[in-house]
């Protein structure tokens, strides 16, 4: 996003309504206007079409090239990633089991969830965690829109070009046996320290029979304090994945 300083009246009515505090107020020329700092900038359209708020339109959104188009896709829930052409961070398969199947028994789901309104993230941060935990042989979400831009999928290592780019958030989506959880969780402990963002931990697995959920009791001896509450679609009207 982009302000034009000749048109730009000083109000100042735009700057609550970056998610990342990008937006500042400046002196230019004699005077003082708003200018959006392009580093910190995730591309998510809040200051412009979302809201509408300036009062003169000084603020115009530029053909994003790729690789800054990224912040775009990962930053603002109205643009679809050519990857997935879905809308969000991820996709929507650790939230529809109950029609994919894909977690069965004896496996996890993890989904480290990258950023926040307010902080935002870095894929540098992404690359960081990806690459702590991707040593421990986990299989990452290939339909991630995330994964696209892992140059080696196996180290965690992304494209060296986008390292760069900031988002308001994004989701790395993997899959693992669940006896490795309480080995892929401490590694999540111990690269917290070394990323500069937020970030929340997701779990994913089949309920038991007798009604527990597996992932809990890990999380627990791992040290973790989860709160085991759902995010479920159902899939209403499509067929229910039955196990063979």
């Amino acid at each position: 996003m982009l302000i034009d300083k000749e048109k730009c009246i000083g109000c100042d009515e735009c700057h609550p309504y970056c998610p990342v505090g990008a937006i500042r107020a400046v002196d230019w020329e004699g005077r003082s206007v708003s200018e959006i700092d392009q580093v910190e900038c995730v591309e998510c359209g809040c200051c412009y079409e979302r809201s509408g708020v300036c009062p003169v339109e000084a603020i115009t959104m530029p053909k994003l090239e790729w690789p800054r188009c990224l912040r775009e896709y990962f930053s603002n829930p109205h643009v679809k990633h050519p990857s997935t052409t879905g809308h969000g961070r991820g996709t929507e398969e650790m939230k529809t089991n109950d029609v994919t199947g894909r977690f069965t028994r004896g496996e996890a789901g993890v989904a480290l969830e990258l950023g926040r309104p307010g902080v935002g993230t870095s894929f540098r941060d992404l690359e960081t965690v990806a690459m702590a935990i991707a040593r421990l042989g986990v299989e990452f979400e290939s339909q991630n829109p995330v994964a696209e831009l892992m140059a080696d999928p196996k180290t965690g290592k992304f494209d060296a070009r986008v390292l760069d780019e900031r988002v308001l958030s994004a989701i790395l989506e993997l899959k693992i046996p669940i006896g490795k959880l309480k080995e892929v969780l401490a590694a999540v402990r111990d690269v917290s320290t070394k990323i500069d963002t937020a970030f929340s931990l997701d779990l994913i697995s089949r309920v038991d029979p007798d009604g527990t959920t597996p992932v809990l009791a890990i999380a627990q001896e791992a040290g973790f304090s989860p709160r085991p509450n759902a995010k479920m679609n159902v899939g209403l009207g499509r067929p229910l994945f039955k196990e063979a």
